[in-house]
């Protein structure tokens, strides 16, 4: 499983603008992260992910963006498995 966790982390961060990944378990353990995304960020990501699943509970988990003027961070919930990419905002 991490090969294929590795390929997927590696794939995101191919994408253009994409400055870091983080993929995290239920539990907030960090199982990938690569480029800006710090692995002491995955209970939070984790945290928030749980928190916006309880506005609409009966729904597929939301994504969450979080922005500055610059950056953005997509969260995303996928069974017992919880993602956030970075991006940078503007840049050609």
């Amino acid at each position: 499983m991490e090969k294929e966790l590795d390929k997927v982390v590696e794939e995101i961060m191919s994408t253009p603008n994409v400055a870091g990944c983080l993929v995290a378990d239920h539990q907030g353990l960090c199982l990938a992260s690569k480029g800006t995304a710090h692995v002491d960020s995955a209970g939070l990501i984790v945290a928030i992910s749980e928190q916006a699943c309880k506005i609409e509970p009966n729904l597929k988990p939301p994504t969450v963006c979080l922005e500055t003027d610059n950056k953005q961070c997509l969260i995303q919930r996928h069974g017992t498995i919880t993602g956030a990419v970075f991006k940078q905002k503007g840049v050609a």
